[in-house]
């Protein structure tokens, strides 16, 4: 028996874990139920943390955590799903293809970043969404000291209001400042349709976020979007051209579009619909998990969002069913009913909340120190150490928080 799971991030470290931490406690062998990863790399790619600087060193290594779990790595990208054969498709190095059969199959292809058909985006725009993204932006910034100083030179236009998009903008001036000098007059400004900054986050936190982009200077244009890009800048869609060297795009996330292979009902945002063991209901042996999924996380209507928060407990349950259905022990219902928010404001500090009311408990430097050391501890893998990073995947006590 084969576990197939797609995806290195969050949900499919997890899976992975969950899945070989049953199969250990069944005291099942890895001949008899074999669990196997795809991926690019056997890397975790930390991506909450891409909207800093030296984006390149944000990763951590997977190779000895999934050996010590005997966890079998397939290198490679997942490029076709033939689910009624219950067969991959791998494309590795130099053109070569592998099929890999499985008897359950974990979903965990995350998420990407939205990019509409806005004129100028492709060759104009940057983003903090993959570690590709976020090494250009990185670069893109560094070289701008070589640059005839200007108005558009020391501007940033982050075009996107959320989470991402305030993290980006609350940490473009030090990166900038750093880079240009402490003296640059630098200019950033937030575009987002929505007529409210955060517009996720309520009411309540948003006097915090608004304070902080007061605090640093920072600009909003609201209930405008951007219409177009070129080299002098970006055109709203209320007629204002702003000036600018730099525009990160932070607009909007979808799942991978692999996805789309899976013969199953989505949400708006291409994820898989799922029971709540996070099983694809129309799809014998699929199992989707992370931003690939559209998932219940209680009864009373809250849905797990594309976090790592998320991804990360619902990759334990989705590896552990997967498991339990094989070696015909009972499964576990995904459930979620705790959450926070921790959003970095640079050097404003942070802003911490509880629950879906989004309750703010921490602010400033408090939340500062918090938000650091989940950025720095609690979302990394766990070690190389066979006990240990089982034990790390019980699902009922896994967070990333």
């Amino acid at each position: 028996m084969r576990i197939v799971i797609i995806g290195a991030g969050f949900a499919g470290m997890y899976a992975a874990l969950s899945a070989a931490r049953l199969r250990d406690i069944q005291g099942a062998s890895p001949d008899k139920l074999e669990i196997a990863l795809v991926a690019p790399e056997p890397t975790l790619v930390v991506r909450p943390r891409l909207y800093e600087p030296n984006p390149e060193t944000l990763t951590a290594p997977l190779q000895d955590v999934l050996k010590s779990i005997d966890v079998v790595y397939v290198k490679g990208h997942a490029e076709a799903i033939d689910t009624r054969s219950k067969v991959v498709e791998v494309a590795g190095a130099q053109g070569t293809r592998k099929k890999l059969s499985y008897d359950r199959l974990v979903v965990a292809t995350g998420s990407r970043l939205f990019r509409p058909n806005v004129p100028g985006l492709a060759e104009h725009g940057f983003s903090v969404d993959q570690l590709d993204d976020a090494v250009a932006l990185d670069r893109h910034l560094h070289g701008l000291s070589s640059r005839q100083a200007s108005k558009a030179r020391n501007t940033v236009v982050v075009a996107g209001g959320g989470f991402t998009g305030i993290e980006a903008a609350t940490e473009v001036p030090s990166r900038l400042r750093k880079i240009l000098g402490k003296e640059a007059q630098l200019r950033v400004v937030i575009v987002d349709r929505n007529e409210a900054i955060a517009p996720d986050m309520g009411a309540g936190p948003r006097p915090v976020i608004e304070e902080a982009l007061r605090k640093l200077g920072i600009e909003t244009r609201l209930g405008v979007g951007v219409t177009s890009l070129d080299k002098s800048g970006v055109t709203l869609s209320n007629g204002e051209h702003i000036e600018c060297e730099t525009v990160i795009w932070a607009a909007g996330m979808r799942a991978a579009p692999l996805t789309a292979q899976i013969p199953a009902e989505r949400d708006q945002f291409g994820r898989l619909l799922v029971d709540r063991d996070l099983r694809v209901p129309s799809v014998s042996g699929v199992f989707a998990t992370g931003d690939a999924a559209r998932a219940a996380c209680d009864d009373v209507g809250n849905y797990a969002l594309m976090s790592c928060q998320h991804a990360t407990r619902m990759g334990a349950f989705a590896g552990n069913n997967a498991a339990a259905e094989l070696l015909g022990v009972p499964t576990r219902p995904y459930h979620q009913k705790a959450y926070v928010t921790c959003l970095d404001l640079g050097e404003a500090g942070a802003l911490f909340t509880r629950g879906w009311e989004r309750t703010v408990e921490m602010v400033g430097d408090v939340a500062k120190k918090t938000k650091q050391e989940i950025n720095t501890v609690w979302i990394y893998p766990p070690k190389a150490e066979r006990a240990a990073a089982l034990a790390s995947a019980d699902p009922e006590r896994v967070t990333a928080l």
